[in-house]
């Protein structure tokens, strides 16, 4: 499913009243939908989600934005629906987005009522569109404002388009360090020799249409907040008026002689990617990490790479995020594959021959033959340039912000891996968290605040990770837990995974058990607290399974 290629078309906003365009399609349905109910129509060979919430019946796009899921298998709660695979949310009566991780909106078709049928009719033009970008505005002459965005990925990109659909008429600036425009980097760890073509989010057009200028290779080296200026590796300085600090985090390399080997690879940049791939063919391949990236990069590798052996420094893998029970299971799928496992182990020497890895030791004294050695061990802040400014930091160098995504400095704002942040669901409790979906979130929470449009950050977390084929979706922050409760097995390969702490679920993980994890996600944001009563009873209808 996660490896499905998203599509590329944008289409700018539609008014769905607009019925001026010519109708080619038209549907005559039975009106028997209850209130909060949704299924799927076909008009004309398209597919349509026919929804009915608080009276009222609404068609959209039953195909979500994102990659392509279908809207009709996932979750309806008042007049939001969400994605059964990754969790973005749509309003019901207009496709407007509503959570992330797509970034799109979905086409709104016509409804009518007439003698008890219900007629869906869609339009020539929505007929072939998939997704809808929201009306956008540009920049308007003599608006001499400058929001300044560093980094190029997620809040910075989602941070862009709000300022511009809530009409901002100043100045834009992007400053990224890479070579690309904004890409979806969660595919980079799923489909290695992928081309940059296929996963940037937005064309250079869609930036220069909407007046949205883009910087590439240009990195932030210092920040003044006082004369409010940044400076760039180039010599060049850039006021602003108000700025975004989302420059993220880079991977960790392992502190042991013979890293700068050759084949000695960390995975930031589709170009690492690619290599990884290329060097991995037939190949000894060891990779040092059991995250998420790091079992999903053993995962790619299986059918390509001669062997592959992973080396954690746990006991099990996911050991302090989906628990044991799934870490076990996790480590069994990927070991009948012939993925060799070193646990509670350490590494202590990288040994090379004519400048390439050759074995890699361990603090046990055992030594593994390596032709390629991949370190995915953790990441550390990209927070350098902002040493010596008033910017507050924590002790290991994150940003710190409030819930409208504001540092301790007025007009500046933090998003994305890079920010420490009062997480809503948990108590207010300060985290950090590096998923997409939340980075997304924090672009537009900033940007409505740079607005003076008070909103505080209020979504819950939802990542997901794919091994074999296979997707493990996750909703919520299950740090603290003491306790799961399971549905399904996992010999089976279908559970669900619900985290209880002080007697309430605050996490969900799932395998081949549709929509559960958006329904969780849907009580979580809701506040409706999910009772370990209810949790453990038999009564799953709460849940929504199809």
């Amino acid at each position: 499913m996660s490896g499905t290629k998203p599509p590329h078309q944008e289409y700018p906003d539609s008014d769905p009243d607009d019925l001026s365009e010519e109708v080619t399609e038209m549907v005559c349905l039975e009106s028997d939908l209850q209130d909060g109910q949704m299924k799927e129509v076909e008009v004309g060979h398209h597919s349509v989600l026919l929804t009915r919430c608080e009276g009222k019946y609404s068609a959209i796009g039953n195909q979500c934005t994102h990659y392509g899921a279908p809207l009709s298998k996932g979750v309806i709660t008042g007049h939001t629906v969400r994605c059964p695979w990754h969790g973005a949310c749509f309003n019901a009566h207009t496709g407007d987005l509503e959570e992330f991780p797509g970034i799109d909106c979905l086409p709104c078709h016509e409804v009518k009522i007439l003698n008890s049928k219900v007629y869906v009719s869609v339009k020539k033009k929505t007929l072939r569109q998939e997704k809808r970008v929201k009306n956008m505005g540009a920049a308007t002459p003599g608006d001499t404002r400058t929001v300044l965005l560093l980094g190029g990925g997620a809040a910075s990109l989602i941070c862009a388009e709000i300022l511009r659909q809530e009409n901002y008429g100043g100045r834009i600036i992007m400053a990224s360090r890479d070579e690309l425009l904004p890409y979806d980097k969660t595919r980079l760890s799923k489909v290695m020799n992928v081309e940059s073509d296929t996963i940037v989010l937005r064309r250079m057009e869609f930036f220069q249409r909407y007046d949205i200028e883009v910087w590439l290779r240009k990195e932030a080296q210092s920040v003044d907040t006082d004369k409010k200026t940044v400076t760039f590796d180039d010599g060049s300085v850039q006021r602003y008026d108000q700025l975004l600090i989302s420059t993220g985090c880079r991977a960790k390399g392992l502190d042991v002689p013979g890293m700068k080997l050759d084949n000695v690879k960390m995975l930031e940049t589709p170009e690492d990617a690619r290599q990884i791939h290329a060097l991995s063919l037939g190949s000894k391949v060891v990779l040092v990490g059991t995250s998420f990236v790091g079992m999903e990069i053993a995962s790619y590798l299986i059918d390509k790479a001669s062997s592959i052996t992973v080396i954690g420094s746990s006991e099990l893998p996911y050991q302090n995020t989906l628990g044991r029970e799934i870490g076990r299971a996790t480590m069994l799928m990927l070991s009948e594959k012939n993925v060799k496992f070193y646990m509670n182990a350490n590494v202590t020497e990288v040994r090379g021959l004519g400048g390439k890895v050759k074995e890699i030791v361990l603090k046990s004294g055992d030594v593994i033959p390596a032709d390629v050695l991949i370190v995915g061990i953790g990441i550390k802040p990209n927070s350098e340039f902002l040493k010596g400014s008033k910017i507050q930091m924590d002790s290991k160098n994150f940003v710190t912000v409030d819930k409208y995504m504001r540092t301790n400095v007025p007009d500046v704002f933090c998003g994305g891996d890079l920010a420490t942040f009062p997480l809503m669901m948990a108590q207010n409790q300060l985290v950090n968290i590096g998923h997409w979906q939340m980075a997304q979130a924090h672009g537009r929470i900033a940007a409505l605040n740079m607005l003076n449009r008070q909103t505080e950050l209020s979504s819950v977390p939802f990542y997901w990770t794919v091994l074999l084929g296979k997707t493990i979706r996750y909703a919520g922050y299950g740090e603290g837990y003491t306790e799961i409760v399971m549905k399904g097995n996992f010999e089976d390969k279908k559970f669900l995974a619900l985290y209880i702490k002080e007697d309430r679920v605050i996490a969900a993980a799932s395998l081949n058990f549709d929509p559960a994890v958006s329904a969780v996600a849907e009580r979580l944001v809701s506040g409706k607290v999910i009772t370990k009563e209810e949790a453990a009873s038999d009564d799953l209808s709460w849940l929504q399974l199809s």
